[in-house]
């Protein structure tokens, strides 16, 4: 027999956990602090998760998910939660994944965020990317900024997402939360339009192809601040991979665009803490002259180097050094530490020399 699905999220959400997967000849298991957990439930068959997982759809949804076998959509439960959800099929079997969305919208001040995210939201224009893996917290921190906008400019913010995950009540600011597939074909077309809708904020959910990127680094430059993401684990890596989409003959053109229009690059991850729960662990990138000449001069590798310069000044600050800093306050562990480092060498250095 089917488990009601409702309240089976229910019970996700009160365990404190991040993700609820249903797969066919497996237990539901939940993520809590990163790691997966079975639930002390009967193993699933595809006809239970069918069964489970359709009573939450529309007859269109359902219709979308049969022609095309993949169906994201987010939902609101009322007195349970908010949830994004992926519906997918494998060995023929529906399975499903469901991410918690907070329907509180955390503060800068709540994450404990570095100083300088309140100083980066305060720029009139220009393209600032949070990149990270799957489950780095890249949707919270992006919720975080929009609510400091919204806590102290009067701004028309747009967002542009597959689905809608945060949603904003306005309080200084307006906001226009826009799902591709329910309020606009896709990200490019919705930016295209967006020039005509008078933003002053955007924020594209995913920068997935050429078309759209191209159309943020065109808004980041016409007086807009624009806010993305991009699954990558480090600034230059985040550059070199705007770059690629394009062909060899736009490159140049594209890199003095970026160079003129990107603010900043966060490349975070979420590390478990000792003593339960996780941290975040930001690198973070302020384009200044020096790195501005480096991207123009396609001398990306030299942008690391620049990031352990003057932080004083810029608030900049490499993964090493939040890893150390961490380490130091015996808020995570060295074996952590080291599996999650971008650059173990560095990291194992610094920690054998202290």
């Amino acid at each position: 027999m089917a488990i009601d699905i409702k309240k089976l999220l229910q019970s996700v959400v009160a365990h404190g956990a991040s993700d609820l997967h249903l797969v066919a000849r497996s237990e539901p298991q939940i993520r809590i602090d990163g790691a997966l957990r079975a639930v002390n439930l009967p193993i699933l068959t595809g006809e239970d998760i069918e069964e489970m997982t359709y009573s939450l759809l529309t007859e269109k949804q359902k219709k979308a998910f049969e022609e095309h076998m993949e169906l994201d959509f987010a939902i609101m439960l009322p007195g349970i939660g908010r949830f994004r959800a992926n519906y997918y099929r494998t060995l023929g079997d529906i399975a499903a994944a469901f991410r918690i969305i907070p329907t509180e919208i955390p503060s800068l001040d709540d994450l404990n965020a570095p100083a300088v995210y309140k100083e980066l939201i305060k720029r009139e224009k220009g393209l600032i990317l949070v990149t990270g893996p799957t489950g780095s917290g890249k949707s919270t921190t992006l919720s975080a900024l929009l609510n400091e906008i919204n806590e102290t400019e009067h701004k028309h913010i747009i967002t542009v997402e597959d689905p809608v995950e945060f949603i904003h009540q306005n309080k200084k600011s307006v906001f226009s939360h826009r799902e591709t597939g329910q309020d606009t074909k896709s990200f490019a077309s919705a930016l295209k339009y967006a020039m005509r809708q008078d933003p002053d904020v955007i924020l594209i959910g995913e920068m997935r192809d050429k078309e759209t990127i191209e159309a943020a680094l065109t808004a980041a430059e016409t007086g807009h601040l624009v806010f993305g993401t991009l699954h990558t684990n480090s600034a230059p890596g985040t550059i070199n991979r705007i770059i690629d989409v394009f062909g060899g003959d736009e490159q140049a053109q594209i890199r003095t665009m970026i160079s003129t229009s990107l603010v900043a690059v966060i490349s975070q991850m979420l590390l478990p803490k000792i003593g339960g729960g996780r941290v975040a662990v930001p690198e973070i990138m302020v384009t200044n002259h020096a790195i501005a000449n480096l991207i123009r001069e396609d001398k990306i590798h030299q942008i690391y180097s620049q990031m352990q310069l003057g932080q004083g000044a810029t608030g900049m600050q490499t993964q090493t050094q939040v890893l150390l800093k961490l380490l130091n306050g015996r808020i995570i562990t060295k074996e952590h530490a080291l599996k999650y480092s971008n650059k173990p060498d560095e990291l194992k250095k610094n920690i054998n020399f202290r």
